[in-house]
C-alpha cells in the first residue's frame, strides 16, 4: 500500500490503521492539554499561593511556545528526521508532563509549561503528514477522521475531563495521566513508524540556519498569543502593554513573511499558499477553529453562570456532541469516496450555522435537553467540516512538502481559536453592557411593567416576613439582579448569532475551490 514504509524505505506490511492510533493517540493527548487545565486555575492558584490572574501564564505559556513550533514542524523535521523528531516531542511533552505534576511553584510550573508545549507543537502536523502518507487518495477521508476524533473531539473533554479529575483527586493528575498515555505512543512509534524515503534529511554539515526568520517568526507569533489571551484582561488598546505586543506580533509576522518569500530555503514556505485550494482550506480551517474553540467557550460558560449548573453538570450537556461526533466521522470519512468534498463542507457549515443560529433563540428558560440537541446537531455539523478541509487542502500538495502544508494550516486552526475565545470574551462583555444600559432605562416607576413587578414582588416579600421599606428594596435588588441576567442572556444571543451567520457567509466560498474528488485507485502519488 502507498505511504507505508519499512526502515529500508521499502514498501512494508505494517497495517495503516496501527499507524492511525499511534500517532492519534499522541494527538489527543496534546489537543487535550490545550483546554485540560482551563478548570483547575483556581485550585492551581490556591495550591501554589499565586493569583488567579498569574495562574492564567499555565494556559498561554503553553499556548505561545505550541504557536512557535507548529509552522516550524517542516523544516525541524527535515533537519533531524521525522521519526527522530516526533519520538523526541512526545518524550518531551511526556516528561514535562510529569514535571508540571510535582512542581512546587507556579514560576517552574510555567517554565515546564512552555517546554511542554514545545513538545507538543510539533505532535499535530507530524502525525497528519503520517496518516495522510500512509493510507491512498481513495482512503485519505477515513484517515483524517481518525485524526479528528482527536482535534475535533479533546477540546470539548478537556473542561469536563480536568473538572472531574480536580474535583476528586488534584490538579497535579491532570498531567499525570498523560504519562502512560505518552510512554505507550513512544513505544509504539518506535516499532511502527519510519520516514519515507522521499524525506530528504538536511545535512548537518555546513548547515545555515535562517536566524533572522526563525526569530521574527518566534517573536511575532508568541506576542500575538498573549495578546490574544490577555487582551479582553487588559481592555485591549486601553492598555499600554497590549499596544506594545500588538506591535512587536506585526512587525514580527509581517517581517517573518516578507524574509521567508525572499529565502531560497526557507524555514516557513509561505509559497504554498499560491495553491488556491490550500489557501482557501487554510482560511476555512482557521475560521472552523474560530467558531470550534468559540462555541466550547461559550455553552458551558452561560449554563454555569446563568443557569446554574455544576461544572460537571454542563460537560455532561457537552458529551453527547462528542460521542454524535465520534460516531459521524468515519461515515464522514466513507462519503469523502462518493461525494465531492465541496459540497460536504458547505453541507457541514449550513447545519453548524444553522444549529448556532438556533441557539441564538434560547433564553433563561432554557431546558437541558433543548441545549443538549441543538449543541449535539452544531458538532454533527462540525464532523462535516474537518475531513473534507484537510483532505481538500492536501490534494495537490506534493508528498515532499506536506510536513510544511500540515504544519500551516495546523497553525492556522489553533491560532484561529485563539482569535474565537478572545473574540467571545470580548463581544460577551461589551455587549453585556449595552443591552444593560438599554435595559436599564426601563427601571422606573414611570414604567408600568416594572411598577407592576416591584409592587408584585414587594408583596410576595413582605408575605415572608420583611417589612414594607425592606422590601420595595429587596424588590428593587431582584428585579435588578433579573435585569443583570437578562443582559448577559442577550449577549449570549448575539454571539450565537455572530458565529452562526459566519458560518452560512462562508458558504459561497468553498466553491471557489477546485473539485478534490478522489478516484478509486488512485494513489498518493498523485499530482
Amino acid at each position: 500500500m502507498d505511504g507505508i514504509f519499512n526502515r529500508n524505505g521499502k514498501h512494508g506490511e505494517i497495517n495503516p490503521w496501527l499507524i492511525a492510533a499511534t500517532v492519534m493517540l499522541a494527538t489527543f493527548l496534546e489537543v487535550l492539554d490545550t483546554s485540560v487545565a482551563n478548570v483547575a486555575l483556581p485550585h492551581i492558584a490556591g495550591d501554589l499561593s499565586a493569583g488567579v490572574d498569574e495562574s492564567t501564564w499555565v494556559l498561554t505559556s503553553y499556548l505561545v511556545s505550541n504557536a512557535i513550533v507548529l509552522p516550524l514542524t517542516g523544516w525541524l523535521s527535515s533537519l533531524f528526521g521525522r521519526k527522530r523528531f516526533f519520538m523526541v516531542c512526545v518524550a518531551l511533552f511526556t516528561i514535562c508532563s510529569f514535571l508540571c505534576g510535582i512542581a512546587p511553584s507556579l514560576g517552574l510550573l510555567v517554565f515546564f509549561r512552555i517546554l511542554q508545549g514545545a513538545g507538543g507543537g510539533a505532535l499535530q502536523p507530524i502525525s497528519q503528514a503520517i496518516l495522510v502518507e500512509s493510507f491512498p487518495k481513495e482512503k485519505q477521508g477515513m484517515a483524517m477522521a481518525v485524526y479528528g476524533m482527536g482535534v475535533v473531539v479533546a477540546p470539548v473533554v478537556g473542561p469536563t475531563l480536568g473538572g472531574w479529575i480536580t474535583d476528586n483527586y488534584t490538579w497535579r493528575w491532570i498531567f499525570f495521566i498523560n504519562i502512560p498515555v505518552g510512554a505507550i505512543a513512544l513505544i509504539l512509534t518506535a516499532f511502527l513508524i519510519y520516514d519515507p524515503p522521499y524525506l530528504v534529511r538536511k545535512s548537518l554539515s555546513g548547515l545555515r540556519i535562517d536566524y533572522m526568520g526563525l526569530g521574527l517568526l518566534s517573536v511575532g507569533l508568541g506576542f500575538l498569543q498573549v495578546v490574544l489571551d490577555k487582551g479582553e484582561r487588559d481592555d485591549w488598546f486601553g492598555s499600554t502593554f497590549i499596544i506594545a505586543c500588538t506591535m512587536i506580533a506585526a512587525v514580527g509576522l509581517i517581517g517573518a513573511v516578507i524574509w521567508e518569500l525572499t529565502r531560497e530555503d526557507p524555514i516557513v514556505d509561505f509559497r504554498m499558499l499560491k495553491d488556491r485550494n490550500f489557501a482557501l482550506a487554510t482560511f476555512t480551517m482557521f475560521m472552523l477553529g474560530f467558531v470550534l474553540y468559540g462555541t466550547t467557550v461559550l455553552l458551558p460558560l452561560m449554563l454555569q453562570t446563568l443557569m446554574g449548573y455544576t461544572a460537571l453538570l454542563s460537560g455532561l450537556v457537552l458529551s453527547p456532541g462528542s460521542i454524535f461526533t465520534i460516531l459521524a466521522l468515519p461515515l464522514v470519512g466513507r462519503l469523502m469516496q462518493k461525494v465531492e468534498a465541496r459540497w460536504l463542507v458547505a453541507f457541514g457549515l449550513g447545519v453548524t450555522g444553522l444549529a448556532l443560529l438556533h441557539m441564538s433563540t434560547f433564553n433563561l428558560q432554557l431546558d437541558m435537553w433543548t441545549a443538549v440537541r441543538a449543541w449535539t446537531l452544531s458538532r454533527i455539523g462540525m464532523a462535516f467540516l474537518f475531513i473534507p478541509i484537510n483532505v481538500t487542502a492536501f490534494y495537490f500538495i506534493p508528498k515532499e512538502k506536506m510536513n510544511n502544508a500540515t504544519g500551516i494550516i495546523n497553525l492556522a486552526r489553533n491560532i484561529g481559536g485563539s482569535v474565537g475565545i478572545a473574540n467571545v470574551a470580548t463581544l460577551l462583555s461589551r455587549r453585556a453592557q449595552v443591552h444593560q444600559a438599554y435595559l436599564v432605562a426601563h427601571l422606573t416607576p414611570y414604567d408600568s411593567t416594572y411598577r407592576n413587578a416591584a409592587q408584585g414582588a414587594q408583596q410576595m416579600l413582605m408575605t415572608q416576613g420583611s417589612s414594607s421599606t425592606l422590601a420595595h428594596v429587596q424588590a428593587q435588588g431582584l428585579l435588578y439582579g433579573n435585569l443583570v441576567r437578562q443582559a448577559n442572556m442577550l449577549a449570549y444571543i448575539d454571539a450565537y448569532s455572530l458565529l452562526g451567520w459566519t458560518f452560512i457567509a462562508m458558504m459561497p466560498l468553498v466553491f471557489f475551490m477546485k473539485s478534490a474528488k478522489p478516484r478509486p485507485g488512485a494513489s498518493l502519488a498523485a499530482h
